[in-house]
Parts: structure tokens; sequence; C-alpha cells
């Protein structure tokens, strides 16, 4: 993944047949079915800490959950460069007592490094590394250090500079090799971060990442001691999952004939979904599909043969982000984590979540957002009920009734609706036909209380199993927004929420074409082109977006609310000028 000051992350492609995977993973572990999808312990010690002999898919078994130390020793060009404190040891305590099992530790290595021969590592920077390295590995845990945004820095480079790059990836993996050789076989070595190519088709780029993947291999191997065997993590192109993607990497890994290799891709899911462009609002039909395929195509093409497979990012692009709002709405988010546990494990993948800070605070060592990360454990060991939405929107300006959410029970059973200790009367309260969960006007009248806007009341759908899935009711009125003036470097227009919350804004010309800089969709990139500033009454239109707009030609948006409201507005950029006027 890309860090920046504050992070992104990337990449795409359902479930594996269950009874297939446990076969492979008995045969391949020599352990019970039971014992290989055991739920994470916090009890006794580790296999990374015992030292006992796997298989590969084995030890790989035994790192999920997984975890990266995400924009810290990766950063550019120091570790907290990117706003990261200095990594400590209790940052990995912490880790371990929240369950995870390994830990993946992104390096880039460029500025700390001469940039020509002999390509000498800075002494005092590979000794901060190692004893990062060592705080993870006496806590039990399974490690994974890499050549990180190297990849794009000066790796890229490749097709113009094809001898100097590759001597350079050769001498820092020696180096990286000879101080890590000694290190316990629970260390394991990533060739190379997402890589890519400049100016390459994908035929190219795949020929390329071959040859600096085996060149790693034959580094590494040579090198000795622990690393004649030491397992070693082979990214795919980009660390793409698409099936041609896939299937250069098995044969990548079958030319080179070693037991001990792991295969590794990324995931963020569906794109529109991850980033909220084109309307990719909702974690959909389209958005789980994506999971799905992109599960069933990395099980049937590596684990199913025997492959073991590290999704060594995973996530949601900028999500959670607590320097910008939102742009995936809590509840999707949700939903789309309690899915992706479930395909993981399914198809037997060992997931590590890319944490850049969206996580987990670094100074305080707290989740910055609880709910979230229960959901993301919970998913690790069982599936949780879910709904078509978390909120119950009421207007103020209307007269309560009934509403209905449709229920997903992901193969719980509805158990009932809950707030606080108390449970709501079935028949009086809610009714439920089939998956259709109703509350009624009565419920929801007591509920709201005295209608202020925002969430007037938190209820509960029960499972038989898994977390339960909170419903906010909440009252809104639609939106107010007013005319507003600006210049190039962005529109603030006053805007009273009143309760509601912005999904997307849609931008066009009167002509029918998209306004925009992503002029291929109407629908623009949340927080890249609008965003809304909600303790500010405000609502940003982004330098980005009106230095796009067309001089003197009046654009029309519509911004959409979760509630279902809408409000159309009009803005005309005039050189250096930009006025909004509500329409």
């Amino acid at each position: 993944m890309k860090g920046t000051h504050h992070p992104t992350g990337r990449r795409r492609g359902g479930p594996g047949r269950v009874l297939g995977l446990l076969l492979a993973l008995v045969a391949a572990i020599g352990l019970t079915s039971t014992t290989a999808f055991a739920a994470p312990s916090h009890k006794g010690a580790s296999a990374a800490t015992k030292n006992i002999a796997l298989s590969p898919m084995g030890t790989v078994a035994a790192m999920q959950p997984s975890w990266n130390l995400g924009n810290t020793l990766d950063a550019i060009p120091d570790e907290t460069s990117w706003g990261n404190p200095p990594v400590t040891k209790s940052l990995f305590d912490t880790i371990k007592s929240q369950g995870f099992r390994s830990v993946r530790i992104p390096v880039t290595w460029t500025d700390h490094q001469s940039s020509t021969a002999p390509y000498t590592i800075d002494a005092t920077w590979m000794t901060r590394v190692k004893q990062v390295v060592d705080w993870a590995l006496s806590d039990g845990l399974y490690v994974v250090i890499n050549v990180h945004h190297d990849s794009w820095q000066w790796i890229a480079d490749m097709p113009t500079n094809h001898d100097g790059v590759l001597a350079r990836f050769k001498a820092t993996w020696t180096q990286i090799a000879a101080t890590f050789r000694d290190s316990p076989s629970s260390l394991l070595f990533e060739s190379n971060n997402e890589p890519q190519f400049n100016n390459t088709t994908d035929a190219q780029g795949i020929q390329y990442n071959d040859e600096l993947n085996t060149a790693f291999h034959t580094v590494v191997r040579q090198s000795g001691g622990k690393n004649a065997t030491r397992l070693l993590v082979l990214p795919s192109l980009h660390t793409n999952s698409g099936q041609v993607f896939l299937d250069a990497l098995v044969s990548e890994m079958k030319s080179l004939n070693d037991p001990n290799l792991v295969a590794t891709v990324h995931y963020y899911g569906w794109w529109p979904f991850s980033v909220n462009i084109a309307s990719g609002t909702q974690f959909d039909a389209t958005a789980q599909k994506d999971m799905t395929d992109n599960f069933a195509r990395i099980h049937d093409t590596l684990v199913s043969k025997g492959i073991p497979v590290y999704l060594g990012e995973c996530g949601l692009l900028s999500y959670p982000d607590y320097f910008h709002p939102a742009r995936v709405e809590q509840g999707e988010a949700l939903k789309y984590f309690e899915m992706l546990g479930y395909e993981a494990r399914t198809a037997g993948v060992t997931t590590a979540l890319w944490d850049a800070y969206n996580f987990l605070n670094r100074s305080t060592l707290q989740w910055r957002e609880p709910e979230l990360i229960n959901q993301i454990k919970s998913s690790w060991t069982t599936r949780s009920g879910t709904a078509s939405s978390d909120r119950v929107f009421l207007a103020k300006s209307s007269a309560i009734t009934a509403r209905t959410l449709t229920l997903n029970p992901n193969g719980t059973t509805f158990q009932g609706v809950w707030q606080g200790s108390t449970k709501l009367v079935q028949g009086r309260d809610y009714t439920v036909s089939g998956n259709q969960l109703t509350l009624t006007a009565t419920a929801l009248t007591r509920l709201a209380g005295n209608r202020a806007y925002g969430v007037n009341a938190t209820i509960e759908a029960r499972f038989s199993r898994g977390l339960p899935w909170k419903i906010y009711v909440t009252t809104y009125d639609r939106p107010v927004l007013s005319d507003a003036t600006g210049d190039t470097s962005g529109l603030t227009i006053p805007t009273q929420y009143r309760g509601d919350q912005l999904a997307t804004m849609e931008a066009k010309y009167a002509d029918g074409s998209n306004a925009g800089p992503t002029d291929w969709t109407p629908y623009q990139e949340f927080n890249e082109a609008f965003s809304p500033d909600y303790p500010g009454n405000g609502l940003l239109l982004t330098s980005k977006f009106v230095n796009s707009l067309r001089d003197n030609t009046p654009a029309t948006l519509v911004f959409h609310f979760w509630s279902g409201a809408t409000v159309t507005y009009n803005v005309t950029k005039n050189g250096g000028s930009v006025t909004g006027t509500v329409a």
C-alpha cells in the first residue's frame, strides 16, 4: 500500500469449498480440522513461541489473524514522518493481548541506503529495524518484513534501468538476509510490496516481477543459516488477485521448486465502494460479489493446491479516517468487515489488517473505534447478523409511521430487539415477516422522544451468535443549503444538516455531461471532490473539484443524503471566482 501522511490503500478481486479446504489443511498440517480452525486463543504460548514445526500451510494458518504496523518503518523518510510515534515494545504487547498472532512490519529502505553501488544500508537504520522485529518476535508473534515503498521509489524504474535496479534489489536483500540470518523461523521475508513497473503492460510487469521474486529467492536461500528454509512470501504483480496475476504467481512458485513459499495478495474491496465514488455508497450485491469472487479465485487457484496465502493488506481505503469525515457509512463498513472475515476463513486465507493509524491509536494504545474492531475480531471466528441499514430516519416535519428493515441473518437466527437490557415486545413494538423487521409507529414514537435532530435512541437486533446489530433511531429534516461565494481554493456552502448525513454528490452540466474531476461518472469521489463539515455547518467543494469546472458553465449538483433526501444546488466558476446558489 502506498502510505502518505494520511493513509490510503487498495486492490481487489467467494467462498471456497469448506469440506475441500478442511481436507487440504488436514493433509497439509497433519492436524485435526478442529485444531486447524481453532479460534484465536489468548492463553498459553503460540506455535511461534514454542517453535513447533508446522508445514508452510500450518504456519500461515497459525499466523491468523495478522496486523500491519503501517506508516511507520515504511514512512518516508523516517519512522515518525507520517505522524505515528516511535514504535515501542508495549505496542506489540498490546497487539498480542488483543488476539493477533502475527504482524507485518513494512520497511522502506530508500532514504537509509546509498543510491549507488554497493547500495549500503545505514547501520543505524538496520539496527532499529532489527530492534523492532525482535520486540515482536519476543512476544511470540510471527513477523513479516519486506521491501516496501521502494517498489515505486526506484524498483519501478526497472524497465529503463534493468541492471541497476536488479543489482540494488539483490544488494538490499543480501544485507537484510545477513542481518536476520539467525532469527527464528517465525520471521518471514516478503520480496516486494505491491510490485509495479513504469510504462509496462501486465505481461511485461509479470516478467519483471518474476525476475525480482527469483532474485530474492536466490539471495536469501544462498545466505544460509535459518534463511535456507525460512518461509518466503512472494507477491503477484501489484499484489492483485485477478486470475491472470494469480496464474502467473503459481507458475513462478512452481518454477522455484521450493516447498517453503507463501503467496501474497492484497484486498481493499470493490473500489467504488471502498472510496465512495460512482454511487458506490453501499456494500451492495456488486460489492459483495467482488469479495466472494476474489476469495473464490484465491482458494481455487492457490489454497486448494496446497499453496498458503497471506493476505498482506486488507481493509477499506481511508476507513476509518480521523482527519476527514468518513467516506463509508458506519453500518456499511461493519457489513463489509463482517463478510470479509467470513470469506477469508472459508477460503483458508490469513488476513493482515492494514493499520496506518486508523484503528489503533499508537499514543494511547487504545482502539479508536471499539465497535469496528469488535466486529473485525468477531469475524475471525463466527458470523454476525446484520440488516439493510443501521439507521431509521424519521422526518421531524411528518407524522411517525412504521419503518421496515431487511434482516441479513448470515446463518444465524434472529432473537429479538432490545433497548439496553430491555427487550422490546414483538407484536407491539415490532413484527417479523420472513426477514422483514418492522418497527411499529408506537415504538418509534416512544424511542424518538422529544424528536431533537440526530440520534434519539439506539436499539439492537440480536441474533443467535455473533454481535448484535445496532439501529440508530434518528430524527431529521431535509438539509438546507445557502448561497455562497469562493475562489479556486474551494467553496464552502453553509449547510444545516438537521440530523441528516451526506452520502454522495452528483454533478452534471446542462448538456448532460458529467462535471467534476472524475468525468466518467456524475457521482464524484467523497472527500476528494466534496466533503461535509458537520461541526462547522458547512459543505466543502474542494479545490480539485472547482478547478475542474468549465469556465462560465453552470454545473448542477445533487446532494444525496442517507435519509433519502436530496438537495439541488448550482455552482459556476468564472475565472478565479466561484459562486453557488440554491436551485
